[in-house]
């Protein structure tokens, strides 16, 4: 089974954005997206929705099926204590959220194939 992979998104948003030589700011007018969400994809620190991966794929001119690659095991290791730095701590909470970031978008990727 394939999954949509972040990273080729990110390679694949940049190198057309740069191509098209539009700024985030130009982007974000053209697909309606906040210029600072384009900055956290291009840094892989945000997915964005299907309807906003739709826009920029139309704007950029990609196909989405081109995303996904085939499916790799993901291995998270998550931990807590309270002996953890600050900057542990955040890291370690960054994780969490980008994890469930990406179950999100495979549930709503299953959703989206079953209708």
């Amino acid at each position: 089974m394939k999954r949509l992979s972040q990273e080729k998104m990110v390679e694949i948003v940049k190198e057309l954005r740069r191509k098209k030589n539009l700024t985030q700011e130009q982007l974000s007018v053209e697909t309606g997206m906040n210029r600072q969400m384009i900055g956290r994809l291009e840094k892989r620190e945000y997915m964005p929705s299907i309807s906003q991966l739709e826009k920029l794929a139309e704007v950029l001119g990609f196909d989405i099926p081109d995303l996904y690659v085939e499916n790799e095991p993901m291995v998270y290791t998550a931990y807590r204590s309270s002996s953890m730095s600050e900057e542990e701590r955040e890291g370690a909470n960054h994780m969490f959220e980008m994890m469930m970031a990406s179950k999100q978008q495979l549930l709503l990727r299953k959703a989206m194939l079953n209708e």
